[in-house]
């Protein structure tokens, strides 16, 4: 028998298949999962669709305590038969009316979700729009478990830590970047060297010198990728 508290975790998930399906193009669906090189497929829901999807199904439902919010994040990302479905699992773990629940209790349910996804479209937004703001929040408690993360065996939790601070700007703590990158200079993997230029180019935007003088004294350890990301749009 459901119980009164799992009623509603259970009618947004299927509002959510519902939608989806009722807007999904077939002939999509094969290119979008060649393209992802995902295993699970796609319905074939462009991102302006999916977002409609979003706007209405989550905005219809409300889940009044943490539990119920974390609940429906599992519901939808493990009952998902479609890459879209878990999509909008990761949107509602920021979805405006819970970021409030945003917090460093949440960073399990988070590590949880880049373990388990172990691809970079989950993980990129999971960590510049998720981990990153709570880091921000509370540097104090965060940066440790940053830290952390960059020196995991996982290579998406490194990911994660090395990028977190995308978008940051002037928010940018540099020692913790600095620490996360140095921490994986060395491995060959290609989407740990993409995310190192990826993060230094991002902070070259306000601070070039310090990416500068970085990739100078980092030089002989950063791979040809990670330079030329990083200094893509700075001038000579």
């Amino acid at each position: 028998m459901t119980s009164p508290e799992s009623r509603p975790v259970e009618e947004l998930a299927r509002a959510v298949h519902a939608g989806l399906a009722a807007v999904a193009d077939p002939s999509r669906a094969a290119p979008m999962q060649a393209y992802m090189k995902s295993t699970m497929p796609f319905l074939g829901v462009p991102r302006p669709l999916r977002a409609q999807v979003e706007r209405e199904v989550l905005g219809a439902y409300v889940l009044p305590r943490r539990a119920d919010w974390e609940r429906a994040v599992r519901a939808l990302w493990y009952g998902a038969g479609h890459r879209e479905e878990r999509y909008v699992a990761v949107t509602l773990t920021g979805w405006r009316p819970y970021r409030r629940w945003l917090d460093p209790a949440a960073v399990p349910l988070l590590e949880e979700l880049v373990l388990d996804g172990a691809w970079w479209d989950y993980v990129d937004e999971l960590a510049a729009r998720r981990l990153g703001p709570v880091l921000r929040s509370k540097p104090d408690v965060m940066a440790p478990v940053v830290r952390q993360w960059s020196r995991d065996v996982d290579r998406w939790k490194r990911r994660a830590a090395v990028i977190c601070q995308v978008g940051a700007k002037d928010q940018v703590d540099l020692r913790l970047l600095e620490d996360c990158v140095v921490a994986n200079l060395d491995d060959p993997d290609f989407f740990l060297r993409k995310a190192i230029g990826w993060a230094l180019r991002d902070v070259a935007r306000t601070r070039p010198c310090w990416v500068r003088t970085f990739v100078e004294v980092h030089h002989d350890r950063l791979s040809p990728l990670s330079r030329r990301e990083a200094l893509r749009h700075l001038t000579a």
